[in-house]
């Protein structure tokens, strides 16, 4: 087997030192550029799986949870034509970005962890002959439409709708083991304890190595399609070879429009080719290395150097056949138009549905503390689903049709049927890594010490449905939402009234009532409400304190002197 030919560099040999044996063939087949690419896969795969498992309240305190997300050079690009600014960390893509014009598309063959996916799935189920590895490696022109598909989107992003997240494989990593597959790890996980346990083994603690410990189960709305999504794109490998990083990947043809101007490449001597075809046998890109060498389509696997028989490919820098390669996509000018159009089209479509706009917007619409106003918040989250994975009261979910339409689709927005904001929580903004969660404090969330001034993060307002309600409906005492309501003064409040109950019992009933200046819409209410399958008091989006367009209140009231005279009406109402 050959080796890839690097510049020697190196100090020459001295006149009468011994001359340095060649490593024998095993070492040799070793210490193969395949097989460095290769634990290059797994350590990036390990560190994509460990910063999921680290995104969680109790381990995320420092860690870099979200930097393959920032190293991701769509993502840097995107949000930047969306919103005209680079946040925080995400100029970790100009690193990739770097790496590119050096060595190609390494990214997606040596880190890319969605790349080692397909990769894997495709070696495990590699049933085809080799003839017809052949020819299901050769390039095709259905490759052209992740080129059109990151047109669109990058035109979408520059007007101001971001939807990469949709299919950037970094994003919808992210998005599916966090909702999906790590969920269903934690439950294999607790089985296993719980199997263990009736065998004898109760000491043996597995809570360590889940995803989320100290929880039985975690659930995400819609968490199923999120993962029927993935496997089915995984499962397209099954017919087409890398089908998603051939046909789809948008991050890859930003890289893949940048690889042609790389300094390293695959190149071929004619001179030493038989035309064996056998580097067919394994290319990853489809970028046939037998013939003209597509640089935009190579991965730089090294498979193809690694199959060659007459060391008729190398990855050089230097001396390089300028002739045998296609250096760019092959897109066509009538295509161009087509997608340019296309995404011009998209953002009108998108936007003009309707949904999500000030004037017509869903009430279960509520967003995670520190979320900036709507349309900010809509050309910057990635839908990476970070926040949602760090959650540690489970309330986040990914949003449906239902609350953001299809331009919110699996963006944040809080379940209270499911769970509840704690009140001292901002873990969400801490690892958001586009600013759609800008990055809050306690004190801030809360409206104390400096933030006193502008008062509490408001997510919403709780209203009361008084045919549900025990106390108004059913004249049976209960002060569940009272009891837990976490501001003070509270934001639920009650009139007791003293009645005769259809038994003749007397009872009194502390009717609740809310006090919108007081709520801050975390939910708790809602989530422990004993009418659990559509609680008597629920939380909508309206008042919250991102949007002055959804306030609820004309002007703000005096809280101190509101409170004070909503404690005077307290006492029992005996008429």
């Amino acid at each position: 087997m050959s080796q890839v030919q690097l510049l020697n560099i190196g100090p020459s040999r001295e006149p009468g030192a011994p001359r340095k044996l060649p490593p024998p063939p095993k070492a040799r087949r070793l210490l193969r550029i395949t097989n460095v690419r290769i634990l290059s896969q797994i350590f990036f795969f390990t560190a994509f799986l460990l910063a999921i498992w680290a995104t969680w309240t109790t381990r995320v305190g420092g860690y870099p949870v979200s930097r393959i997300l920032e190293m991701d050079p769509l993502v840097t690009i995107a949000t930047a034509l969306a919103t005209g600014h680079v946040y925080r960390f995400l100029g970790w893509g100009v690193l990739v970005l770097g790496i590119t014009l050096l060595f190609g598309r390494v990214f997606c063959n040596w880190i890319c962890p969605y790349g080692t996916l397909h990769q894997f799935v495709g070696w495990l189920f590699n049933t085809r002959t080799t003839s017809e590895r052949w020819s299901s490696n050769r390039y095709r022109p259905a490759y052209t439409l992740k080129y059109m598909i990151l047109v669109v989107l990058l035109i979408m992003a520059s007007l101001g709708a971001l939807q990469i997240g949709l299919l950037d494989p970094i994003c919808l990593m992210y998005r599916t083991f966090s909702t999906a597959f790590a969920p269903a790890a934690d439950m294999v996980v607790v089985a296993l304890e719980d199997r263990l346990a009736e065998a004898g083994a109760e000491g043996v603690l597995l809570d360590a190595v889940k995803f989320a410990p100290g929880v039985n189960a975690r659930v995400f709305v819609g968490s199923f399609w999120i993962g029927v999504f993935l496997v089915t794109l995984v499962g397209m490998n099954l017919v087409i070879p890398r089908f998603f990083c051939r046909v789809l990947c948008p991050l890859g043809a930003l890289l893949g429009s940048i690889a042609r101007f790389s300094v390293f490449r695959i190149d071929r001597d004619v001179h030493k080719c038989t035309d064996c075809n056998l580097c067919l046998t394994s290319c990853e890109g489809a970028a046939d290395p037998q013939g003209k060498v597509r640089l935009s389509e190579c991965f730089s696997c090294m498979n193809c150097i690694d199959d060659c028989p007459e060391d008729a490919l190398r990855f050089a820098a230097v001396g390089l056949d300028t002739k045998q390669v296609v250096p760019g996509m092959s897109v066509g000018r009538r295509r161009m138009v087509f997608t340019t159009m296309a995404g011009l089209l998209a953002y009108p479509f998108l936007k003009n549905h309707g949904v999500n706009t000030d004037e017509n917007y869903s009430p279960a619409l509520i967003r995670p503390p520190g979320s900036v106003e709507e349309s900010d918040f809509l050309s910057k989250c990635i839908k990476c689903d970070q926040c949602i994975k760090v959650c540690p009261t489970n309330v986040l979910q990914p949003s449906t049709f239902d609350e953001g339409g299809f331009e919110g689709l699996w963006t944040p927005v809080m379940n209270f049927n499911i769970g509840h904001c704690q009140l001292k929580c901002t873990l969400c903004s801490e690892v958001c890594p586009t600013g759609a969660i800008r990055r809050i404090t306690v004190e801030e969330k809360l409206g104390v010490a400096d933030y006193a001034s502008t008062g509490p993060v408001v997510l919403g307002t709780a209203f009361f449905d008084l045919g549900r309600c025990l106390p108004h409906a059913m004249e049976i005492p209960c002060v569940v939402c009272e009891e837990v309501c976490p501001v003070s003064p509270k934001a639920i409040q009650t009139k007791d009234e003293e009645v005769r109950n259809v038994y003749g019992e007397i009872v009194v009933l502390n009717k609740p009532f809310m006090v919108p200046d007081l709520c801050i819409g975390c939910g708790i209410c809602q989530n422990e409400c004993p009418v659990t399958d559509s609680p008597a008091v629920y939380v909508t989006s309206v008042g919250e304190s991102r949007s002055i367009d959804r306030r609820l209140l004309l002007a703000p009231r005096q809280h101190a002197a509101a409170a004070s005279e909503l404690i005077q009406i307290r006492p029992l109402n005996r008429s």
